[in-house]
């Protein structure tokens, strides 16, 4: 029974994947659960982006939603007109040659935001609901180890089903927050209260907003396996702008939610700053269930990125056809699974140091790299290859477009 229960959801999934959920809306939620973990579940890095800024801080809101807005709109189409759905293919269209530089930064980066997100996760958990470190991020690794090892369809639902729990579970923290704490969030906009930081001028929050959305554009590639569903420009523009959306929708709520506590060290300050609010606004139910959230997280992230790696791997496996993979025409499922928990157990090695250390010392350098070879080149060769696809071919060595995969339809 349960065997055909379970056949019967899937078919219930496919079916609307195969319509506009899947073509508009899946690749957006895609997006945003994979972000969920680096970019916003302890809140530390709202803090440091946005939050610090006291009511300035809505200026890092804006550009971050336009950021993400425009960077998902070009990164769908991009891959659409090239049919370039891992992200060799993808990059190469930007960068030609330079795609070396973008594979090993991507594969930094990740590894980075796992760790930051082990070693958050792992401690909130002992902390909150009293699994062991140890314990807690073995299950978390064997959960991405078996989800890599399925694939893409139940990688899907999962991260349906795991966003609509995450998007809720923080719209109640914000409620409950917001509810004992208005009438503070309010004077300090009505003060125009910056003082954690001084003088706060409008550039700079722009660009640490901008920032923000250049160290978070790791979380692209894991969204490529789900664009080949869009046909058509106004299903990617739309996807993209819902996308940019829901990227955006939890870093609003965190730091209207943080401006009730603005400018108190205790929070400005902390490694997890949602712990000291939470434990402020509501009982030890509360903060086990956000050891609970902050696990999700983890494994939401994890399996997105790690994804993006195996399926980088899985496409282009002859460029490393040494050893058992020589030969191969693709990854089996064993070797998928294997690999996610690789990769996994090699950023929980990174995971024992602070996060907050983590995030000011890697996180500025890789967005700078991330923007140079990702932002910068799809703002401009993106654009002009979207309106001619074979703009550049012989310079990037992308050789010129074939009539068939090239597809700048309206």
């Amino acid at each position: 029974m349960s065997t055909g229960t379970s056949g019967d959801d899937a078919g219930l999934f496919e079916r609307l994947a195969s319509g506009p959920f899947g073509t508009i809306v899946l690749p957006a939620i895609i997006l945003q659960s994979v972000l969920i973990g680096g970019g916003y579940a302890t809140g530390r890095e709202i803090v440091t982006y946005g939050a610090k800024y006291g009511a300035a801080g809505w200026l890092a809101v804006v550009g971050i939603w336009v950021g993400f807005t425009v960077m998902a709109v070009l990164t769908f189409e991009v891959a659409r007109t090239f049919g370039a759905y891992d992200y060799k293919r993808f990059i190469r269209q930007l960068i030609g040659r330079l795609w070396p530089a973008f594979d090993l930064l991507f594969v930094v980066m990740a590894v980075l935001v796992i760790a930051i997100m082990a070693s958050a996760a792992g401690n909130i958990m002992e902390q909150t609901i009293g699994v062991p470190y140890l314990a807690g991020v073995s299950a978390v690794v064997a959960v991405v180890g078996v989800l890599s090892y399925a694939g893409e369809s139940l990688i899907e639902r999962f991260k349906t089903g795991g966003t609509a729990f995450l998007y809720l579970a923080y719209l109640v923290f914000g409620a409950l927050v917001l509810s004992q704490t208005w009438g503070d969030v309010t004077a300090v906009f009505a003060a125009g209260d910056t003082s954690y930081v001084g003088e706060a001028d409008a550039l700079s929050v722009l660009q640490s907003g901008i920032l923000y959305v250049g160290y978070n554009l790791v979380v692209f590639p894991a969204v490529f396996f789900a664009l080949d569903r869009q046909t058509s420009r106004r299903e990617s523009v739309v996807s993209g702008v819902l996308a940019g959306a829901l990227m955006t929708i939890p870093f609003a709520l965190t730091y209207v939610s943080f401006m009730g506590f603005y400018p108190a060290e205790g929070v400005m300050g902390a490694a997890v700053p949602w712990l000291p609010v939470l434990e402020r606004v509501g009982g030890p139910g509360l903060i086990a269930f956000y050891g609970v959230v902050m696990g999700w997280t983890l494994i939401e992230t994890s399996v997105g990125l790690i994804h993006a790696l195996v399926d980088r791997l899985d496409e282009n496996i002859a460029d490393v056809a040494v050893g058992p993979l020589d030969g191969q025409t693709g990854l089996s499922k064993l070797q998928r699974g294997g690999l996610a928990v690789a990769v996994l157990v090699g950023a929980l090695v990174l995971s024992r140091v602070g996060i907050v250390a983590l995030v000011a010392q890697g996180y500025t350098t890789m967005a700078y790299l991330f923007i140079a070879l990702f932002a910068v080149p799809l703002l401009t060769v993106g654009v002009l290859r979207i309106r001619n696809p074979d703009w550049g071919s012989s310079v990037l060595g992308t050789g010129e477009v074939a009539a068939g995969t090239a597809r700048s339809d309206d």
